[in-house]
C-alpha cells in the first residue's frame, strides 16, 4: 500500500526540483545578460533619501567597504557636527598609514537647535570648501556628503555650485549624498537612488535613541 504513495512523492519531488532548476536557469540568464551590458567602468553618484532610518548608516558602510579594499575616502557631515558618532570613533582609530580616511564635520548642531542661520551657513560653506577639494582629487576614491540635502534645502550652499562640483569630479570617484527631502535635481544627478521609508520606529512608541544603535 505504501509503494504507490512513495512513488507519487518521489515524482512530486522530481517535478519540484525540475521547476526550481528551470527558474534558477532563467534567473541566471537575466543576471548574466545584465552583467554583460554593464560595460562602463566609472565612479557613480549614489543618493540615499527618504524619511526612513539608515541613510548615513548605509553610506558609512560603503566607506568601510572602500577602506577594506585599500581605497581612500572623504566624509563631510553637514548638520551632525555636534553629535558623537560611533562609526567615526571606530574608523578614525584605524592606523593612518594603512587606511586613508578624512572625516570632517560642520561642528554645529541641528539648525532647529542653533536657530542661527548665518552661523550655520558659514559653517556649511567652510565644510563645503573642504569637500570641494576632495571632489577634485583623483586619489580620493569615495566622497560622502552626509545630510547634504539639508545644506541645499536651507540654502546654505549654492545648488548650481554643488552640482557642478559633483559632475566635474574625477571619473573614477564615487559620491554618496544622504539626507531627507532630496529635490528632483539631485535625483536626476544620481546614478542610483534609494528612498528609505519609515514603516515603524521605536521613537514613535516613546523609546529613546540608543547609544551604539541609533548613533
Amino acid at each position: 500500500m505504501g509503494e504507490p504513495q512513495n512513488s507519487e512523492n518521489n515524482e512530486a519531488g522530481r517535478d519540484k526540483k525540475t521547476r526550481h532548476k528551470a527558474r534558477m536557469e532563467q534567473r541566471k540568464k537575466i543576471v548574466d545578460e545584465g552583467v554583460a551590458r554593464a560595460l562602463t567602468e566609472r565612479g557613480v553618484v549614489l543618493l540615499y533619501t527618504g524619511d526612513g532610518k539608515g541613510k548615513t548608516t548605509a553610506a558609512v558602510g560603503t566607506v568601510t567597504r572602500a577602506l577594506g579594499y585599500g581605497y581612500s575616502a572623504f566624509v563631510a557631515q553637514f548638520i551632525k557636527g555636534a553629535w558623537d558618532c560611533g562609526e567615526k570613533n571606530l574608523l578614525q582609530s584605524l592606523p593612518a598609514d594603512q587606511y586613508r580616511l578624512e572625516w570632517q564635520q560642520m561642528g554645529t548642531d541641528f539648525t532647529w537647535e542653533t536657530q542661527d542661520f548665518e552661523a550655520d551657513k558659514s559653517a556649511a560653506e567652510a565644510l563645503w570648501e573642504k569637500a570641494r577639494r576632495a571632489l577634485t582629487d583623483p586619489d580620493v576614491y569615495l566622497v560622502v556628503l552626509d545630510e547634504l540635502t539639508y545644506a541645499l534645502n536651507y540654502r546654505w550652499l549654492d545648488r548650481d555650485d554643488v552640482v557642478a562640483a559633483i559632475e566635474g569630479r574625477p571619473p573614477e570617484q564615487t559620491v554618496i549624498i544622504t539626507g531627507r527631502g532630496a529635490k528632483q535635481y539631485l535625483r536626476d544627478l544620481a546614478d542610483t537612488v534609494t528612498e528609505m521609508r519609515p514603516l515603524k520606529h521605536a521613537f514613535e512608541a516613546g523609546i529613546a535613541a540608543r547609544r551604539g544603535i541609533e548613533w
